[in-house]
């Protein structure tokens, strides 16, 4: 009974708190100093090491890397204007009809007076052939006219016929003749209608565009919404000018037989020497500008017409710089110095990218580039001081 005694004694809760692991209130308040500015340190550096993901993008505007001949930094004037075929025409039909034959398209060359199409003419030669029969009918009661005045004639210079007879005898003969001429010029317009039926080139040329097609009806004037008017249009390709518009301010930089130099939008590596052949008597009121055409002296089978061009009139040839050769250029304010060396930037997936060239002359207000740049390359236009490597831009 003892012994149970003890036991149930020894048995009881122990309620006092027992010692925590871990760190002093005093050592937590140690690290929490430490920790904390580590903490907003590193948030700090990501923050910048993120840059641009933060900052907004820079506006920036591109302009391309051309090629150029120095002789147009001299260019009193640059304007532009499309290439135009000074003998154009558009050839259509002087009747109506339905056309059976076409026998060109686009960039065939015909000579001048060669078939390019033919409308039906089953009509028309019917009319002809009616015409003619009738010449041959009036030139039958001409004979019988003829053999009739002649024998009243002779009765009357025997005396057995009167003088009546005679002046009806010779109205007759008077009237089959009439009617031959009226005969022979119903063949005539029956002949010149045939003919109205075959459309011809009126000059040497290439056909530009075809209009129409076999089975359309074509007119004259295209009075009917279901007729078409020229069947093809015919340029002849070696009367190419460029025509360009100069405002009035600038027309006195301009004068007839002033060399030029001509550069295409689809060919900004190739110039072209031309000549300024007229300065069109007139102004254009709403634009108030005046019309310049420019000459080719020479050119090849690039150019067409209704290409887009530019025109640098250049100075008198006695002012004009003797070297001609080419050169990369890009515009003054787009090469700029970073780390001691001169870079451009160019755009790549919405960030600048610097990229080392190796300037040259000036060629005008641009720079000539020697290494580190292709044609046709876009380029950042004035750069300014914030723009950096790897900065995030939009292209505008």
């Amino acid at each position: 009974m003892e012994a149970k005694n003890a036991d149930l004694a020894a048995l009881r809760i122990n309620r006092s708190p027992e010692p925590t692991a871990g760190p002093s209130p005093r050592r937590a308040r140690r690290w929490l100093a430490i920790g904390l500015p580590a903490a907003m340190m590193v948030v700090a550096a990501a923050v910048v090491l993120a840059g641009g993901a933060l900052s907004p993008a820079l506006p920036v505007h591109l302009t391309p890397a051309t090629m150029v001949s120095p002789v147009q930094a001299g260019a009193v004037l640059v304007a532009s204007g499309y290439v135009v075929a000074q003998r154009k025409a558009a050839v259509a039909s002087k009747g109506t009809g339905r056309l059976v034959y076409l026998g060109a398209v686009e960039g065939d060359r015909v000579r001048a007076g060669q078939v390019i199409a033919r409308i039906e003419d089953a009509d028309v030669k019917a009319q002809l052939a009616q015409a003619q029969a009738n010449v041959q009918l009036s030139r039958a009661e001409l004979h019988d006219a003829e053999r009739s005045l002649a024998r009243e004639r002779l009765l009357g210079d025997s005396g057995f016929s009167s003088q009546a007879s005679f002046d009806a005898a010779e109205a007759r003969y008077q009237r089959v003749k009439a009617g031959i001429a009226a005969a022979e010029a119903a063949v005539d317009a029956a002949q010149v209608a045939l003919e109205n039926t075959v459309i011809r080139a009126p000059f040497d040329g290439t056909v530009l565009t075809k209009n129409a097609d076999v089975g359309e009806v074509v007119a004259p004037l295209a009075a009917s919404a279901f007729s078409k008017s020229a069947v093809v249009t015919v340029a002849d390709l070696r009367s190419l000018q460029v025509e360009a518009d100069v405002a009035e301010s600038n027309l006195e930089a301009i004068s007839p037989d002033q060399p030029c130099e001509i550069v295409l939008d689809a060919y900004p590596d190739v110039r072209y020497p031309g000549v300024v052949a007229k300065i069109v008597p007139t102004a254009d009121r709403a634009k108030a500008t005046v019309q310049v055409k420019v000459a080719f002296r020479s050119y090849d089978a690039r150019v067409l017409p209704e290409m887009s061009a530019k025109v640098h009139f250049l100075p008198r040839p006695s002012r004009v710089a003797v070297d001609t050769q080419p050169v990369l250029v890009v515009p003054g304010t787009a090469v700029t110095e970073r780390n001691g060396r001169s870079v451009v930037f160019v755009v790549e997936r919405g960030r600048a990218v610097e990229v080392p060239v190796v300037a040259g002359r000036k060629v005008g207000s641009s720079v000539a580039i020697r290494e580190g740049l292709r044609p046709g390359l876009q380029v950042v236009d004035s750069v300014s001081a914030r723009l950096r490597g790897g900065a995030k831009v939009t292209v505008q």
